[in-house]
């Protein structure tokens, strides 16, 4: 039997489907270079309309493969705000961080970057957030630290996690400012200018190295379930990713049949974090977890939280301020824009890459400091709504792109419009806080990736700043406290500063890799030009074109370069929506 890749030239696809693809290889031309392509076999373009059950489904599967990061967040953030206790509130919070990614995500559809890009809660900002919360002044009370004591409905209670909650509002809020400006202004070209590989990659790689505590104190409720948890994800993602599972599937040419579908690659910490949920309810039924609360592996019990399900209202409906009015110190502030400035570099590059697998034409400068524009506008809102985090680009969906093969914006409008509703149901985040504290953990473990730089722990020395003035020891304090910040500080200075060719620091590659290619499948133009005619409304203002947000002029042609043949949907009907 032909092997699936000699038969259809897919390698590590996730979805074996038939039919007609966006720029298949003409015949006679070398299939296996065609390969490389990152433009080629999508089953749908960038500005394609899948029909509205596929939208549905592959939109719920960007949202099960952003569920991880999404709802990490906030359950790390209850640390710092005192509410590890208070599950209610945590559902709260995850309803919300919810509802401000899908507004983020339809806005930075619509009038952002135009790509198919998914927003959402960003590390780099829950970095220099917890620093700021472990500063004297926000040391939580020893009491909120026993559950016992802990009266979530009291008012003390409720200002003690409010009052940090709104010290981190108005830091994020300042801070985004920021973001709006250098996006806007179009400053973000200048800061690609000096900032290259040698900056990004100690400043991403020290992210990890910062919450890796927040890990090991929720793993070590339990180390053989967060072990088990990590163990199955990583099972799942790297060892398993290649196996095909068969699902029902219904076509008009097949009638009813079976697909293989790609499941370990597309949702392996939604599957791990399920096996393990699963096993630890079993274990709980069986009475095999100890029922004491004082004893080891109590937490990993799955009847401690029920109450929150039945708690929590069916529909809840964030909004500004729901938690007071903001409030604003310097040394948040610092601190937020070091995450800031990280998260506008990471998602210039997850921009470039998008466009490549959704079939579309490299993103011009004036989407570039849109897109980077729509982020800041979304932190505002983020920091706004509460949800003690901002919003950035998700790599992990840039990468879904490349597995289901469907480049679609409107599937992730879809996702935009799953997510706002997943964070009006408010029972829907009350689930989220009933996963057991180890399996938790365990994912944690994995998210946060291989500590590479431990001695930069070592600069967490608060004691040892001590100038005179308290608002400047409280800034050194969060700056040095935020690993990231530190690694890419000196990784930014020695590699502007340390003589080397372009060459040498990686530079040439780095601008090459983003260059215009003259051989794309869409124009330009139609991807990234403003919606509802708006771009033909402004052609009309010639200084328009000064403003670097704006596109430059019409295109010419906004017709395709390639005729698209519309596939047929249920070709790729498959079992995704499980």
């Amino acid at each position: 039997m032909t092997s699936e890749k000699e038969s259809n030239g897919l390698d590590n696809y996730a979805f074996a489907l038939e039919g007609r693809f966006c720029n298949l290889p003409e015949k006679g031309e070398d299939l296996d270079s065609s390969i490389d392509e990152n433009t080629n076999k999508l089953a749908y373009c960038i500005t394609d309309v899948p029909p509205w059950y596929l939208c549905i489904l592959l939109g719920t599967q960007h949202c099960l493969t952003a569920f991880g990061g999404i709802i990490a967040i906030p359950l790390i953030l209850s640390q710092g705000l005192c509410l590890q206790h208070d599950s209610l509130t945590q559902s709260y919070l995850i309803s919300t961080i919810f509802f401000v990614s899908g507004i983020c995500t339809l806005m930075q559809v619509t009038f952002g970057i135009r790509l198919p890009i998914l927003q959402g809660g960003t590390f780099t900002l829950l970095a220099p957030s917890m620093a700021m919360l472990s500063m004297p002044e926000f040391t939580c009370p020893a009491w909120t630290q026993n559950a016992s004591s802990v009266n979530s409905s009291s008012p003390e209670f409720i200002e003690v996690w409010q009052s940090r909650m709104r010290a981190l509002q108005g830091s994020i809020i300042v801070g985004s400012l920021f973001q709006v400006l250098v996006g806007f202004s179009g400053l973000i070209g200048l800061f690609m200018r000096f900032i290259g590989p040698l900056t990004i990659a100690p400043t991403i790689a020290l992210i990890g190295l910062s919450l890796f505590d927040s890990a090991g104190s929720s793993a070590g409720n339990h180390w053989g379930i967060s072990s088990m948890t990590a163990a199955l994800i990583i099972l799942f993602s790297q060892y398993l990713r290649h196996i095909a599972v068969p699902f029902p599937t219904y076509s008009k040419d097949k009638k009813l049949h079976t697909s293989r579908v790609y499941i370990f690659q597309i949702l392996p910490v939604l599957l791990g974090i399920t096996v393990s949920w699963l096993i630890c309810y079993i274990l709980t039924t069986c009475n095999v977890l100890p029922a004491e609360p004082g004893q080891y592996g109590y937490l990993a019990r799955t009847d401690l939280k029920g109450e929150v399900i039945s708690q929590a209202p069916w529909f809840t409906f964030p909004y500004p301020g729901q938690w007071g009015k903001p409030t604003v110190s310097l040394a948040g502030v610092v601190g937020i824009l070091a995450g800031v400035i990280s998260s506008m570099i990471e998602s210039v590059g997850d921009y470039h890459a998008c466009a490549r697998l959704a079939g579309a034409p490299p993103p011009p400068k004036h989407a570039i400091n849109r897109g980077i524009g729509i982020e800041g506008i979304g932190c505002l809102l983020a920091g706004a709504w509460g949800t003690g985090n901002g919003t950035t680009s998700y790599s992990e969906n840039v990468g879904a792109l490349g597995i289901t093969k469907v480049g679609s914006r409107v599937v992730i409008v879809a996702s935009g419009l799953f997510m706002v509703a997943m964070g009006i149901l408010g029972k829907m985040g009350a689930i989220f806080t009933t996963i057991p504290s180890p399996v938790i953990g365990g994912m944690f473990m994995v998210m946060f990736g291989v500590i590479c730089a431990a001695g930069v722990s070592n600069l967490q020395n608060p004691k040892a700043i001590a100038t005179g003035v308290v608002e400047f020891d409280q800034m050194l304090q969060v700056l040095l406290t935020t690993s990231m910040f530190v690694g890419g500080f000196f990784g930014f200075i020695l590699d502007n500063t340390i003589p080397g060719s372009k060459g040498e620091r990686g530079i040439l590659a780095w601008n090459k890799a983003h260059k215009d290619d003259s051989c794309e499948t869409l124009e330009t133009g139609e991807v990234y030009n403003l919606p509802f005619g708006i771009t033909s409304y402004l052609s009309s203002f010639t200084w328009l074109r000064y403003i670097p947000f704006c596109p430059p002029g019409m295109s010419s042609s906004l017709d395709p370069k390639h005729p698209l043949g519309t596939p047929d949907p249920g070709q790729i009907m498959i079992g995704v929506g499980l």
